[in-house]
């Protein structure tokens, strides 16, 4: 399934337009030329907020955003706060200690069909991709977005964590547990950045 450049959905007090991070500014228009006139007609007399997540934009990108939606909407609009990549979203997630560990630096990203293994935790300064592989015995942490298979605590370690700018990944391992996910199982949830195992052995997403 091709997950759409922007995500639309509707909550009680707010519409989320979700933008993916490798759109360009020129796809997000064009998208958005498409989806306003739709998402105008769900409009009444309330004047629900949009707000916009998703890609880390520059302030020029977020006027023009900004602008053409007002030219069909009169709504108020925020954008989620940028993010340093992945970073933010890391140090927020968790109060959980992590044990200290060996660490394998990675200064690419991890392409398709690549396979990278250590023997205590991984950090990789850019994203994994679809068809790549991390195994790590430890943790694994992703500056870039999760999009490939990633397995930490590979020898047992159920205290291992999984934590990325974005995780959009068919499937996460920790220790011999395994979580399964099928693509459009993100579309309708809020961005995920951290996988851990909780007290039922079960790999929670948040």
């Amino acid at each position: 399934m091709i997950i759409p450049d922007i995500l639309i959905n509707l909550k009680k007090d707010k519409i989320i337009m979700k933008i993916k991070d490798e759109t360009t500014q020129e796809e997000i228009i064009e998208e958005l030329n498409k989806k306003l006139p739709e998402l105008k007609n769900l409009y009444k007399e309330e004047k629900t907020p949009i707000e916009i997540r998703g890609k880390v934009l520059k302030s020029e990108e977020m006027e023009e955003i900004q602008e053409i939606i007002k030219e069909q909407i009169d709504v108020d609009i925020e954008f989620e706060t940028p993010r340093a990549l992945g970073l933010h979203s890391i140090k927020k997630t968790f109060n959980k200690e992590i044990e200290d560990s060996k660490t394998k630096f990675y200064r690419t990203s991890v392409r398709s069909g690549q396979k990278i293994e250590y023997e205590g935790s991984i950090v990789i300064l850019g994203d994994v991709n679809a068809g790549a592989e991390v195994v790590a015995e430890e943790n694994i942490v992703i500056l870039g977005n999760l999009r490939g298979l990633a397995h930490a605590g590979a020898k047992g370690n159920k205290t291992a964590i999984i934590a990325a700018n974005m995780i959009v990944s068919p499937q996460l391992r920790i220790a011999n547990i395994i979580k399964e996910n099928k693509i459009n199982d993100y579309a309708d949830q809020e961005i995920k950045n951290y996988a851990y195992v909780d007290e039922n052995d079960t790999i929670i997403l948040e």
